[in-house]
């Protein structure tokens, strides 16, 4: 059997994957707070038909070895964290993060989740949460007399009740961080999920401790670059044609055996 059928079916399937990545950041572009993600391979075993130094003669050792490899599979999907361009909004319930950092949210199953989404919105009691209706943790209630709201870039958060009068604070916007951002496990639903790759979350203010500040009446965009996405998706589609080829060209040398007198 000639080895390379194989070798370039699992190209094949690398790209399958690599293409899937690529779509999924084309698919995201306009999504708030998206980071895009990157395919990583790496090779597969090798057959070893002569071991690099091996002896060769008296005194003498072979520079090169034999080694054929197998094939390349998914190492990894590398979430990129890097930070996306600003999206004025002017809406007061918005909230960019610029720089390091994750809200903290209540899913509904009681557990914390971590977004970069900071399109908030006031639920029906006046607590701020995401469009899913995860509650935005520590807990902002918005009372129903207020006229306006004030987010400072320290996350300190207060109202305005009426004309002349000194904004009254209601509360504090905490933000939490990971040693290893890209170690967290994407849930969906703009949502991550600390996990052992992400280490355990450290919870500080916005501009203290490494965090990021906070911009009212704006989003962060997704950090996608349709340009390179697209140059990606070319040389995928190009990589994965190749090694179609190489199948076709080891199909045609077992023909061409079969068909030996």
């Amino acid at each position: 059997m000639i080895k390379s059928l194989n070798t370039a079916a699992t190209g094949m399937k690398a790209q399958q994957t690599n293409m899937d990545v690529i779509a999924n950041n084309i698919a995201n572009t306009s999504t708030t707070g998206y980071k895009k993600s990157r395919a990583e391979f790496e090779d597969l075993m090798y057959h070893t038909i002569k071991e690099p130094g091996a002896v060769s003669g008296a005194n003498s050792v072979a520079p090169t070895g034999v080694q054929v490899g197998l094939g390349t599979k998914t190492s990894a999907v590398h979430k990129n964290f890097e930070q996306g361009s600003t999206k004025i909004t002017k809406n007061p319930f918005d909230i960019e993060i610029q720089g390091a950092g994750f809200f903290p949210v209540q899913l509904p199953n009681g557990s914390i989740g971590y977004t970069r989404n900071g399109a908030f919105k006031k639920g029906p009691g006046g607590r701020l949460m995401d469009a899913n209706g995860n509650v935005l943790q520590p807990e902002i209630t918005v009372p129903p007399n207020a006229a306006g709201i004030e987010i400072s870039p320290n996350g300190q958060v207060a109202i305005i009740t009426g004309i002349n009068v000194v904004p009254q604070p209601i509360g504090q916007l905490n933000l939490v961080n990971f040693v290893n951002p890209a170690g967290l496990r994407s849930m969906g639903k703009n949502v991550f999920m600390p996990s052992n790759a992400s280490g355990l979350p450290q919870q500080g203010n916005p501009g203290e401790n490494g965090m990021g500040y906070l911009a009212q009446g704006q989003l962060e965009a997704s950090n996608v670059n349709v340009v390179d996405e697209m140059v990606n998706m070319i040389s995928a589609q190009r990589a994965y044609e190749t090694n179609s080829k190489v199948i076709q060209a080891s199909d045609q040398m077992l023909q061409q055996i079969n068909s030996m007198r």
